[in-house]
C-alpha cells in the first residue's frame, strides 16, 4: 500500500476542520493541566494519512518536543504482534489452536487448578481439560498477572515473582506451569500472561528466539525500523519517559527515564517479553496495522491470507459471548463492554453496548501506559494514540479519542 502524499483527508470521506480538534483538545484537557507529558495521535482511512499530530515532549518537567520519530513503550500493543506471528506459523502447520499447550511447552501437562488456601497453603485440582492453544490467545487459559490484584493467585505470581527480567522466556513459562490456574480453561475470560507463554511457542515451533522471528518475519517486511524488544544506542535520544499515576493520591512519578536515563530499554533483555515488552512509534505501528486492514499483506508483503485474518477478527470467545459474559468485571486495559475477544485483540460484537460510535468486528487493543489502537473494518479505517502514562485508564482518553475521530468523517 503506498501512501500518497497528495491526498487530502477530505478526498477519503474525513472532515479536515473536525480532525484538527484533535490535538487542540487533549493539548487543553491534559498537556496545558500538567496530567499527560504529551500526546500522539495518527488517523488513516482508505491506507492514506488524513491526521498526524504530536503535542508534548519527552518529559514531564522538560525534555524534547515529541516527533514522527519519538519511540513509546507500547507494552501489551504487542500482543497482536506475538499473535500474527503465531498465526504465520499456523499457516504453515506448525501450530494448531486445537493443540494442549504441553505439547510445546512439557512443563504444562499436570499444571493443576486453584481450589482455596493461602499463598503459603493451598489446595488444587486437576483442570476439566488441559490448555490449548486457542486458549492462549484469548486469555481463556487460566493464568493471570500478579499486578491485578484480584485473586491469591495473583498473590502467588508477586510472591514467585513471575517475569523476572533476567530470566528468559522459557524459563519463565517453566516456573508458571508450576502454579496453579485460576479456572479450568475456556470457562472464563482472564487478563493474564497467555501472550507470553503464546510467544514461547512461537519460538519452540519456528526454532527461532521471538525478536529473531519478529526481525525476520514481521519487522523486516514490513519496514517496521524503530519496534523492538529494547532501544540501540543511536536510537536512544528518542525514547521518551514514562510516568505512573497513583490511583489513590493522583501523584505522579516517573517509572522509566527518557534517552539514556532509561533502566529497561537500554539494552537486549533475557526476557523477551510477548505481552508487553515492545517499544514502537506510531508510524511503525501504523505498518502493521495496514497489514491486517489489507488482509495480511502490505507493499508487495504477505505475512497471512485474507482469510486467517478475517478468522482472527472474529470472537472466539465461546457461545459468541463478550469478555464481560465470561466474568471479567474489573479490567481497566479500556471498556470492554460490547467485546468479544479474537486471536490477539478485542473485537466489537454490539456497538451501542460500546457507548461509542463504531462497527461491528473493529479490532482493537491497548498498552499499559496509555497507547491505544484500532482498526474499523468497514469504515478502511485505522487509528493509534500514545503517550505514557502508567495506568491504562488512569483518564478517559481512549473513548475521547475514539469520539473525536468519528466525528470527523463526513461519507
Amino acid at each position: 500500500m503506498t501512501i500518497q502524499d497528495d491526498i487530502t483527508a477530505s478526498d477519503v470521506g474525513m472532515n479536515e476542520t473536525r480532525l484538527a480538534r484533535i490535538p487542540g483538545y487533549f493539548g487543553a484537557n491534559y498537556l496545558d493541566t500538567g496530567k499527560l507529558p504529551c500526546m500522539a495521535t495518527l488517523v488513516s482511512r482508505n491506507g492514506q494519512v488524513v491526521h498526524e499530530a504530536y503535542r508534548g515532549k519527552t518529559q514531564l518537567d522538560g525534555g524534547q518536543p515529541i516527533n514522527a520519530d519519538t519511540i513509546f513503550r507500547i507494552y501489551s500493543m504487542t500482543k497482536p504482534i506475538t499473535s500474527v506471528a503465531a498465526m504465520m506459523l499456523f499457516e504453515e502447520s506448525k501450530i494448531r489452536l486445537d493443540h494442549e499447550v504441553f505439547r510445546y511447552i512439557p512443563e504444562f501437562e499436570n499444571t493443576e487448578v486453584w481450589v482455596k488456601g493461602t499463598t503459603d497453603d493451598y489446595e488444587t485440582r486437576k483442570p476439566t481439560r488441559p490448555m490449548q492453544v486457542r486458549d492462549l490467545f484469548t486469555h481463556t487459559s487460566g493464568l493471570t498477572y500478579g499486578f491485578l490484584y484480584q485473586h491469591e493467585v495473583d498473590a502467588l505470581y508477586r510472591k514467585e515473582k513471575i517475569a523476572r527480567p533476567d530470566e528468559t522466556l522459557e524459563e519463565m513459562c517453566a516456573r508458571l506451569a508450576g502454579l496453579p490456574l485460576l479456572f479450568s480453561p475456556g470457562t472464563r475470560w482472564n487478563y493474564s500472561h497467555s501472550t507470553d507463554v503464546l510467544g514461547r511457542v512461537v519460538e519452540v515451533a519456528s526454532g527461532q528466539t521471538l525478536d529473531q522471528f519478529f526481525r525476520e518475519r514481521i519487522f523486516g517486511p514490513l519496514n517496521m525500523v524503530d519496534t523492538d524488544f529494547y532501544v540501540p544506542e543511536d536510537k536512544l535520544g528518542r525514547l521518551m519517559a514514562c510516568y505512573n499515576r497513583d490511583a489513590v493520591t493522583g501523584k505522579v512519578t516517573q517509572s522509566d527515564g527518557a534517552g539514556e536515563e532509561s533502566k529497561q530499554y537500554r539494552s537486549q533483555p533475557p526476557l523477551l517479553n510477548a505481552g508487553g515488552g515492545l517499544v514502537s512509534t506510531l508510524r511503525d505501528y501504523h505498518r502493521f496495522c495496514l497489514m491486517l486492514l489489507h488482509g495480511g499483506r502490505l507493499d508487495g508483503e504477505q505475512l497471512l491470507s485474507p482469510k486467517t485474518v478475517e478468522f482472527m477478527r472474529q470472537n472466539h470467545l465461546p457461545e459468541n459471548k463478550t469478555i464481560r459474559q465470561m466474568g471479567d468485571k474489573t479490567f481497566s486495559e479500556a471498556r470492554m463492554d460490547g467485546n468479544g475477544f479474537g486471536l490477539g485483540g478485542s473485537v466489537v460484537t454490539d456497538v451501542a453496548e460500546t457507548m461509542q460510535p463504531g462497527s461491528l468486528g473493529t479490532f482493537s487493543w491497548g498498552g499499559l501506559a496509555n497507547t491505544f489502537f484500532w482498526i474499523d473494518y468497514e469504515e478502511e479505517l485505522i487509528a493509534i494514540q500514545a503517550t505514557q502514562m502508567i495506568p491504562s485508564g488512569c483518564y478517559p482518553i481512549r473513548p475521547q479519542f475514539q469520539q473525536l475521530v468519528y466525528a470527523a468523517i463526513d461519507w
